[in-house]
């Protein structure tokens, strides 16, 4: 699988408040969406989500999101090495997506924007 990159998950109580700061830090405009009951702002290498406290628990359990050329070929690698499939592969707002468990006990989501809107 190729790897592009990763963005780390951050869990705020006030996503409008927050943006300012990391599109700040990022030198970036943020991409705002919904996923869920969830708001999510992506800012440059960071996903601000701000929610409901029972989804942002779960959701704090992944440790990063890692941008993959295509979710196909990760979710082969990752049957291979014996991760386990939590969720997806899935459609999103900005792209395909899964979450895994690795062996390890490690939870990532892999994401692709193969279904992206341009």
């Amino acid at each position: 699988m190729d790897i592009l990159g990763t963005s780390l998950r951050i869990c705020v109580d006030d996503l409008d408040a927050a943006v300012p700061v990391y599109e700040r830090l990022a030198g970036t405009e943020a991409a705002r969406f919904e996923n869920g009951s969830v708001e999510v702002a992506a800012v440059g290498p960071f996903f601000l989500m701000s929610g409901p406290e029972g989804h942002l628990e779960v959701l704090s359990k992944i440790k990063a999101t890692l941008a993959v050329k295509d979710v196909d070929d990760a979710l082969a690698d990752l049957h291979t090495v014996g991760a386990q499939i939590i969720a997806g592969p899935k459609s999103t707002p900005i792209g395909r997506s899964l979450v895994a468990r690795h062996p390890d006990g490690s939870v990532f989501e892999y994401m692709d924007r193969k279904d992206a809107p341009e």
